[in-house]
């Protein structure tokens, strides 16, 4: 199901014709996207099927986001040297009113104002500040060659 005003929905009726940065990886339950607007390199967003609260997931769904959690933060890991990765679900926003979990790098040397919550200060920065698509593009393509050959990760 897709609802026509959601951004989320907008790209999953476009899945064959997404470029590597909203299509890093995926299975039937999830989809693993580069965020946009944002400041931080490696912001991953997971959505799919259009669920307004977390706990509309099936078991399926759920089962799988916590692999999928797991799998991209040690991925991230590998790739950035993160200290860490935040983990944060909240559908609010207009146009976005749909389940996605964001997984996002955090660095040894991220600001303390920019840790925990804060790090959504660094979510829609000003042009200049933002990864770029192709940024995105290639982190998507690296993402996807490190996740090659593992389950689910398609």
């Amino acid at each position: 199901m897709t609802t026509p005003d959601c951004y989320i929905c907008g790209k999953e009726a476009d899945f064959d014709n997404l470029p590597p940065r909203e299509c890093m990886a995926y299975d039937q339950h999830w989809r693993v996207a580069h965020a946009f607007n944002t400041a931080v390199p490696g912001w991953l967003v997971l959505p799919r099927r259009h669920v307004a609260a977390v706990h509309d997931l099936t078991d399926a769904e759920a089962s799988a986001l916590g692999m999928w959690q797991v799998k991209l933060s040690r991925a991230l890991r590998s790739m950035t040297g993160c200290a860490k990765t935040y983990v944060a679900q909240f559908a609010e926003a207009e146009g976005f009113a749909h389940v996605h979990f964001h997984i996002v790098p955090r660095m040894a040397d991220l600001p303390r104002e920019h840790r925990g919550p804060g790090i959504f200060e660094l979510l829609r920065r000003p042009e200049q500040e933002r990864v770029t698509a192709d940024q995105a593009d290639r982190i998507g393509r690296s993402l996807r060659a490190h996740l090659h050959g593992q389950p689910n990760a398609r």
